[in-house]
């Protein structure tokens, strides 16, 4: 990872972290802005930052942030995931990882990956947290095998429809 620094975020970051993650919404995941499941990219501060249970943590290159990893106390919602998955991963244990997401010019180089690794230290040192959990659609390219090489799947939850998320849930081990 030679010219990046992975560090947690600053105040002064948020503007950087914020075109990251709306960039990849609109341009990778192509499904835009939702302030239904996107209230975090507007406030950055107050959902990553000011929490003392929440964290993002971003690389950056040459003065610019190119990577982002998010991880707040909350777990999955029913709906639209399975109850028995809401009941399984509560709010007020589980860590979840949001806002994987490398630029495109600067992804194959292990910026995920490091990102990943300092949110699960994050994690293991932060009280309270018993699951760090996440999900990914898996019409990302690369996503799902990503996630399988660093998580243990917890539930398949596609459907075959392509017009519909395909969404597999995972669980990172705290170490």
């Amino acid at each position: 990872m030679t010219g990046y620094e992975l560090r947690a975020a600053r105040p002064e970051d948020a503007g950087g972290a914020r075109s990251v993650i709306l960039d990849t919404l609109y341009r990778d995941l192509r499904y835009g802005y939702n302030p239904v499941w996107h209230e975090d990219v507007i406030d950055i501060e107050g959902i990553y930052l000011r929490p003392a249970r929440h964290a993002l943590f971003v690389a950056e290159a040459g003065g610019e942030i190119v990577a982002t990893t998010g991880v707040r106390a909350v777990g999955p919602k029913s709906p639209p995931h399975p109850r028995w998955l809401a009941e399984r991963y509560p709010d007020e244990s589980t860590a979840q990882l949001f806002r994987v997401y490398v630029r495109p010019s600067h992804r194959r180089n292990g910026l995920a990956r490091g990102l990943v690794e300092l949110a699960v230290r994050f994690v293991a040192q932060t009280p309270g947290y018993q699951a760090l959990y996440l999900h990914t659609d898996a019409r990302v390219q690369g996503a799902e095998s990503f996630w399988r090489s660093v998580a243990k799947q917890v539930h398949d939850g596609r459907d075959g429809d392509p017009a519909h998320f395909q969404t597999v849930h995972f669980e990172i081990p705290i170490p």
